[in-house]
């Protein structure tokens, strides 16, 4: 799962040195529809005599769900810490699938009908409209292989953390011989410590953190050389306040009988 990483493929980049407002240019990216949620959200349970943890407490590298992006970006991008923005693409903006959808719409009952000049339309028009939003932040820490990616909602639900996901290389293998399998068993023994040292033993399963047993509520799942820390309950409500608020305000032509 963690190798799918491209939630919202629909994307807008720029690079690390991210472009402020009233910089910002077209020219810089490109939009396409955003993807949709690849989280198994199946039922989970305790363990014997667990209880449940407040994960939206969590954080990973001081980042936690429902922390607003311009927070996060301050953090990251203008105060020095282990983690940097990675070199190229480090944010990702993107507008969502139905709203793209209206604009196109509305683009072409404007006569816009060339592919180039339409996606010209949609993109001021969603910028405009407050619809075009940081969707990804990518952190790297190049001394140490460790990568962050950080999701958030749409404008709709104030931009705000929804899922964090954190990565290392424990889990490369550089040969097969016998003092590398030994060396990559010990970096992941290390990990594992450190995860328990923060986070405490898990309380469902090996390899999760819950709040509840309701999947939608924030989780955290460990892997080899991973965590991911999700709010699936915050995200299933952005996508279906865009999908509500698009269909309220489809520009359709004003017929009348």
């Amino acid at each position: 799962m963690l190798q799918k990483l491209g939630l919202f493929l629909a994307i807008l980049c720029v690079t690390a040195t991210a472009y402020g407002a009233d910089d910002f240019s077209f020219e810089n990216f490109a939009i396409v529809d955003s993807g949709d949620a690849d989280i198994n959200a199946g039922p989970v349970t305790l363990n014997a005599d667990a209880g449940t943890v407040n994960v939206a407490g969590f954080d990973i590298a001081g980042i936690m769900l429902g922390m607003p992006f311009e927070d996060v970006q301050t953090l990251f991008f203008k105060t020095k810490g282990l983690y940097a923005p990675r070199q190229k693409n480090s944010i990702i903006y993107t507008i969502a699938k139905d709203w793209k959808y209206n604009l196109d719409y509305e683009c072409r009952q404007q006569g816009i009908y060339a592919p180039a000049e339409l996606e010209k339309c949609i993109n001021s028009l969603a910028r405009n409209r407050g619809l075009l939003y940081a969707s990804e932040l990518h952190l790297v820490r190049e001394t140490t292989g460790e990568e962050i990616v950080v999701y958030f909602t749409s404008n709709a639900t104030d931009n705000v953390v929804w899922r964090v996901v954190y990565t290392n290389d424990v889990n490369e293998v550089e040969g097969d011989a016998e003092k590398f399998a030994n060396q990559r068993e010990k970096k992941i023994l290390a990990f594992w410590q450190n995860v328990l040292d923060k986070y405490a033993a898990p309380n469902s399963g090996t390899d999760k953190w819950i709040t509840t047993s309701n999947a939608y509520d924030p989780m955290m799942t460990a892997y080899y050389g991973s965590l991911d820390l999700v709010d699936m309950g915050r995200f299933s409500t952005d996508t279906a306040k865009n999908v509500q608020q698009a269909r309220e305000n489809f520009h359709a032509k004003p017929y009348a009988f």
